[in-house]
């Protein structure tokens, strides 16, 4: 079974070693250009972008969580669980809605110029399509994972640590900013990097805005200048971005333990806010679940009514079973391997071997890897095997195989897996944990072994967490655009690739209906997650947990 193990882990690990591999391919000439004209413009923009989001879903995420775990207020319970919904909204949706209402002929503006009689000249109005642009939208749909983990974290708290904060004479703020806070710090810094990993990872939004960062050149130095190993290059060193963040904070974090030194946890206790607070705090639970959920599906429904006939046509139905099939396929195909690997490692007590654990992080670290990144680290090795195949089927055979790998759903699905097999592994892995040796044990007595074992016992106890992962990730796959773009077979389209073309054409409109079904799609996790946070209160029985 180890050797099994390994076999996957290095398999899943192919596309981030190839990438790696050809930092020392040399590409003098073309670096030579791209470091006079471009480069620096990648690494401003980028830097820029990554602290900017950094900032912004700190500030909503962290807030609204703390407002919505610690304080009573009107409407908290609704904002409890209304601010996961623009995890369901991909980024690069949300900046073709916020175009069509802001840009120079949208509604707004064309309100403004006829109401005060103005001209193109007689006013200054903020451009969306910008570096601001894409900061604010990307914080608006992915503040979600900072306020996911710090809920939990806040939930998780013991309220002693806090009650003995207020008998030192600390209230709500000096309470917050010395207790909770550093309490929640390794969480809010794990939603922090999921946050800028997608951030770093972004195509539709960047692009769509024209805004120069690494996924673009990404794009542009493969595609328009026919430069892979520039290209592969560049994605080293957006691995590199990605993997410093995370050095950066088991650096800083040391050998410092974050861990409550008591087990009690009873019925917390909210603070009570004055009027003035209350509206504050219901403005600032508000303003992220208006601007980042339900302004732009406003947007998207109003379209797709005024563009009905258009948007569902005859090949509508096929954009749909296409995204749902690849959906489909790769969360079942993650959620197998995920347990392959997870029950792979727990066929005994003694656990698994630190060779076994090294090889489960490699096969969970493709979340970590950005989509153009993985489209790269994809395409060459399987364009070299479909070349090297069919060089040695001309020369014995006469007969071209074509593409056998490259360009078909097998480098597809193969993507997906290994971008999206961390959620399943994390979130199968919650759930066996769940199951007790004593279980086992009762199991063994009862004659029920091996793969009844499995069948009768885990499954039923671990179901949910089994349907989560495979929410997760078919909703993952759904809003998947940047090696959807690069990887698809030769005329297959899905609700993300419509949805960009026809944004790319300015037919915003038109992307209006595949943008809305996916949101729809997404919205079935966010109701599963924010259920899930609700009860993950330690010490709290049934009837508590509605309180949350």
């Amino acid at each position: 079974m180890t050797a099994f193990v390994l076999l996957i882990a290095l398999v899943l690990s192919i596309p981030v070693l190839v990438v790696l591999g050809y930092i020392f391919v040399p590409a003098q000439d073309i670096w030579a250009h791209l470091a006079s004209t471009v480069l620096p413009l990648y690494l401003y923009n980028t830097l820029v972008m990554t602290l900017g989001v950094a900032a912004l879903v700190l500030v909503i995420g962290v807030g609204t969580a703390w407002l919505v775990t610690m304080c009573e207020f009107p409407g908290r319970r609704i904002f409890s669980w209304a601010l996961f919904l623009p995890l369901a909204m991909p980024a690069y949706i949300i900046a073709y809605t916020y175009t069509g209402m802001l840009d120079f002929a949208g509604p707004l503006q064309t309100a403004l110029r006829e109401t005060f009689g103005w001209s193109r000249a007689d006013y200054w109005f903020p451009a969306i399509r910008s570096l601001g642009g894409v900061i604010v939208m990307l914080g608006l749909v992915l503040y979600p994972y900072v306020y996911l983990v710090s809920r939990t974290a806040f939930l998780e708290q013991s309220i002693c640590a806090l009650e003995v904060g207020r008998t030192l004479g600390r209230g709500p703020w000096r309470g917050f900013i010395s207790i909770a806070l550093p309490l929640a710090r390794p969480a809010i810094v794990t939603g922090l990097a999921l946050a800028l990993m997608e951030t770093l990872s972004d195509f539709g939004t960047v692009d769509y805005f024209a805004v120069d960062t690494f996924t673009t050149g990404i794009y542009r130095t493969w595609l328009g200048l026919g430069e892979p190993a520039a290209a592969a290059q560049l994605a080293a060193i957006l691995m590199v971005f990605v993997f410093t963040l995370i050095l950066i904070e088991r650096f800083n974090r040391g050998k410092r333990k974050y861990h409550h030194t008591t087990g009690r946890y009873q019925k917390i206790t909210r603070y009570s806010l004055s009027k003035n607070r209350q509206g504050l705090a219901m403005l600032a639970c508000a303003l992220p679940i208006i601007f980042g959920f339900l302004l732009p599906t406003g947007w998207l429904i109003k379209d797709s009514v005024s563009e009905m006939d258009v948007i569902f046509n005859a090949q509508f139905p096929r954009l749909v079973l296409n995204s749902v099939t690849v959906a489909l396929i790769a969360s079942s195909l993650s959620l197998f391997l995920a347990m392959i690997l997870i029950y792979g490692l727990r066929r005994d007590s003694r656990g698994p071997s630190r060779m076994e654990q090294g090889a489960l992080r490699i096969a969970s670290m493709g979340y970590a890897v950005p989509g153009p990144v993985l489209a790269v680290g994809i395409m060459l090795p399987f364009g070299f095997i479909d070349n090297t195949v069919d060089h040695w089927m001309r020369a014995a055979f006469g007969i071209s195989t074509g593409l056998i790998l490259s360009g078909t759903m097998v480098a597809l699905l193969f993507a997906y897996i290994v971008r999206f097999l961390a959620i399943s592994l994390n979130t199968v892995e919650a759930g066996v944990d769940t199951v007790t040796p004593n279980m086992d044990r009762a199991a063994r007595t009862l004659g029920i072994t091996g793969l009844g074992k499995l069948v009768r016992v885990h499954i039923p106890i671990v179901s949910g967490s089994l349907m989560t992962a495979v929410l997760l990730v078919f909703v993952d796959v759904m809003k998947e655009l940047p090696a959807t773009l690069v990887l698809r077979p030769f005329g297959f389209d899905t609700l993300a690739i419509r949805a960009y073309e026809m944004a790319s054409d300015e037919r915003l409109a038109d992307a209006a209906g595949p943008s809305l079904a996916i949101v729809i799609v997404g919205i079935l996790p966010v109701v599963v997650l924010s259920r899930a946070i609700a009860k993950s209160r330690p010490g709290q029985n049934s009837q508590a947990r509605n309180d949350y």
